[in-house]
């Protein structure tokens, strides 16, 4: 089982749950994490859901051994959602989407903020977007909801650099809502959906309606962009060389 699924008091709290892999995506954790927003989406019982990792990482983003596959390996077999599902999943969301970020957050792990409704993160995490690093573009609509969330300059030095940001200066730039000592990270998040979750459905469904419907046009678009520009580098010389390097343990020859 790569996804822990816990209910109470009308929160559905997801674990991302490979932490021997710092619970990077593989092909079935963007399944089961897509099948289970879909699932709460549709579960008149379920108000809220909050999404966090077990262990010490968040998510280290997509699992770069089998994206070298995907690279590589026109015969391997994706999974039925898949990075793209997940990313409809969450652009659909209808209901608030709180996120605790536990511990290291790459790539997805990070950009995953973008949808968030409520956003808590460890004073000891990390945030990165590795695409640069690894010779691709963006992912997730982070070239539109970063600028947003954040402004221009932040998101392009988060998106352009591939460096780390710490807990406070996501804070400062408005990325995450609250910064929480490790040990109070899961119940703070878990008390403000809980706080949420004792509000109608249909009302929380309408508010977040009304706050995200504007942005959908712009999400898509991002999204088309993204693709586009992921498609023409993924498997090109400076990804392929970052894969190696990665898999070789190595600096990348730029």
């Amino acid at each position: 089982m790569v996804l822990q699924i816990h209910d109470e008091h009308r929160v559905r709290t997801l674990t991302l749950d490979r932490p021997e892999a710092l619970n990077a995506f593989d092909e079935a954790l963007y399944d089961a994490t897509a099948d289970a927003l879909l699932a709460a989406a549709e579960d008149p019982e379920v108000a809220v859901v909050l999404l966090t990792g077990a262990g010490r990482a968040f998510s280290a983003g997509t699992d770069l051994r089998e994206m070298q596959l995907i690279a590589t390996d026109p015969a391997f077999e994706r999974g039925r959602h898949g990075f793209p599902g997940l990313l409809d999943a969450l652009v659909a969301f209808p209901k608030p989407l709180v996120v605790a970020v536990n511990g290291i957050g790459l790539g997805i792990g990070a950009t995953v903020l973008g949808f968030a409704d409520l956003a808590f993160m460890s004073s000891t995490a990390r945030l990165q977007c590795p695409f640069t690093a690894l010779g691709v573009a963006p992912e997730a609509a982070s070239s539109y909801l970063l600028p947003r969330l954040m402004g221009h300059q932040a998101a392009a030095w988060m998106l352009l650099s591939s460096e780390w940001i710490s807990a406070d200066e996501a804070l400062a730039a408005g990325l995450v809502w609250r910064v929480c000592e490790p040990d109070d990270l899961l119940p703070q998040a878990r008390a403000h959906a809980m706080a949420l979750a004792r509000r109608p459905v249909v009302s929380l469904v309408a508010v977040k309606q009304a706050m995200t419907a504007p942005l959908r046009a712009g999400i898509d678009a991002a999204r088309e962009r993204e693709n586009a520009a992921f498609a023409e580098l993924m498997g090109g010389p400076a990804n392929l060389e970052a894969l190696a390097a990665f898999a070789g343990r190595r600096q990348p020859v730029q």
